[in-house]
């Protein structure tokens, strides 16, 4: 048992130096199992196929970073009585924000990888599928604030682009290299101009 274990876990850690090198669609599961010297026998006892392969390395961080997502968007909704859209309290959002980057650097490889390298593979629309969510929520969240405050509703579009700013400040910070300290200074900047700019939607001209 202990013998297999080493084994998979060698195998995880070759196959995640050569997607970071070759990304999804040229990596190859010879190379993989020559560099980790198994056959690929061994290869196909733990994993089905190299899809299999590459889930099983970014599959479970991204799917904590959906929950925490959600769990962030839920209290938002559930805070949005208590709104008062002149104050621009950022608090709770830069705080979730901070989690959300030290979860994203502590497993930074498996993010670059999801972001830059799952080309070809049933992650490759990760970046998409979170806009969606974010979307859905500010959708909810913008005609809430609207049907509060007797103001008129928000376009689809501009919820688009307000969601996509917000993920892809995100995936910027891991895209481009930034160290997790310069990129949590740099988020408090960012949210203040997401947060400012969310709020100025509802100004009156």
């Amino acid at each position: 048992m202990k013998q297999e274990t080493q084994t998979r876990e060698k195998l995880l850690k070759v196959a995640k130096e050569e997607f970071l090198e070759k990304g999804y669609a040229a990596a190859s599961l010879r190379s993989i199992c020559k560099k980790a010297d198994v056959t690929t026998g061994a290869l196909y006892f733990f994993f089905q196929d190299k899809e299999d392969l590459f889930g099983s390395l970014v599959k479970e961080p991204l799917d904590k970073l959906y929950g925490i997502m959600k769990l962030h968007y839920l209290d938002e909704i559930a805070e949005t009585k208590e709104l008062v859209i002149e104050n621009n309290d950022m608090k709770n959002d830069l705080e979730a924000s901070k989690m959300a980057i030290h979860f994203m650097y502590h497993y930074h490889d498996e993010f670059l990888l999801l972001l830059t390298k799952s080309q070809g593979s049933k992650f490759e629309k990760c970046f998409d599928e979170f806009v969606e969510m974010s979307e859905k929520h500010y959708r909810v969240l913008a005609d809430k604030i609207s049907e509060i405050y007797h103001l008129p509703r928000v376009d689809d579009y501009t919820i688009h682009w307000c969601s996509h700013v917000q993920i892809f400040t995100f995936a910027h910070f891991i895209t481009h290299g930034l160290p997790q300290i310069e990129a949590e200074a740099q988020i408090e900047v960012m949210v203040k101009f997401m947060v400012n700019g969310w709020l100025s939607i509802w100004e009156k001209k």
